[in-house]
């Protein structure tokens, strides 16, 4: 079976203009667009109508507006598989949202249903805000610790900056597509960080083992071969991972769908930066070392001949 040979480091510039490429323009979406938080963040109300066939999103804004319903031009409408509607509003006090519920059911000629009415008040948001922030934070920083300890400072940093980069795409993409950030996203968002971290560490340790009395070719010569080294595994994981992501996206129903959407878009982002940005970056910061300079002038001076 032939040997995987793929210059990566090779194209380590086309990888570091697209990452700051995709970076760039998931800041700029941030800062443009904003992000859309759910109302477990800002507080609201979730109204799920049911038997709504033959009633379109205007015929339900209308209903709302109606019945008196607080900035009913900004709430979020969503139509379910089911035939229904998911409604989002600002309303945060749970008797008026109930009566809301009960006029626009009436005025829409619904059939008789359960008043599916979920109110959370703006000081919930405040804390699951805190809790997400800290939940991050902490995650981080264990995160800077483990590899530190386990490998070195340069792989720790490296390894946090690919986080970063997967997190910031992951939220740029939510910023473009105008999607909610629920605690759904939140959990995708801690449960991405695992994901990138084993494929980080996965070919950071071949890199180590590796390196260790490295003679016969440069640093960055030898990074490359270590990510062949490990390609298939890398290739097999990722597909382990991101094939069960896509079926709960498209059959999980709304439930799941924010989940399985973050975890795609991390997943994938994920994937990318272990080869496209951590290797790379930790390669040409390890060549700056006296003796991997040393072997870089050397084997570059082979080559030249």
């Amino acid at each position: 079976m032939a040997k995987t040979r793929i210059d990566f480091m090779g194209k380590k510039k086309y990888f570091f203009a697209l990452s700051g490429a995709l970076v760039a323009i998931s800041i700029a979406a941030l800062l443009i667009r904003g992000l859309t938080f759910g109302i477990d963040f800002q507080g609201g109300t979730t109204m799920t109508l049911s038997g709504a066939e033959g009633v379109t999103t205007e015929d339900v804004r209308a209903a709302l507006e109606e019945a008196g319903v607080p900035d009913t031009s900004n709430a979020t409408i969503q139509p379910t598989d089911d035939g229904g509607f998911i409604v989002r509003t600002a309303e945060s006090d749970t008797a008026r949202a109930q009566e809301a519920f009960s006029a626009v059911s009436e005025m829409l000629g619904l059939p008789p249903q359960d008043a599916n009415v979920t109110t959370i008040g703006p000081g919930w948001g405040d804390n699951v805000t805190e809790a997400s922030l800290v939940a991050l934070a902490v995650s981080i920083v264990a995160i800077l610790i483990y590899i530190s300890l386990r490998f070195e400072y340069k792989m720790s940093l490296t390894a946090v900056l690919a986080l970063l980069h997967d997190t910031t795409i992951v939220l740029g993409v939510y910023a473009i597509s105008g999607r909610e950030v629920t605690p759904n996203t939140i959990a995708a968002v801690l449960t991405i960080l695992g994901y990138s971290l084993y494929d980080t560490i996965v070919v950071f340790h071949r890199i180590r083992e590796n390196a260790t009395g490295l003679t016969k070719m440069s640093f960055m010569e030898m990074t490359n071969e270590s990510i062949n080294q490990v390609l298939m595994r890398w290739v097999n994981t990722g597909l382990i991972q991101v094939i069960p992501v896509f079926a709960l996206f498209f059959f999980g129903g709304e439930t799941l769908r924010d989940f399985a959407f973050a975890m795609a878009m991390g997943l994938l982002a994920a994937a990318y930066s272990t080869i496209g940005l951590a290797s790379p970056l930790y390669a040409v910061w390890k060549e700056r070392e006296p003796k991997f300079q040393a072997l870089k002038r050397k084997y570059a001076a082979h080559a030249a001949k």
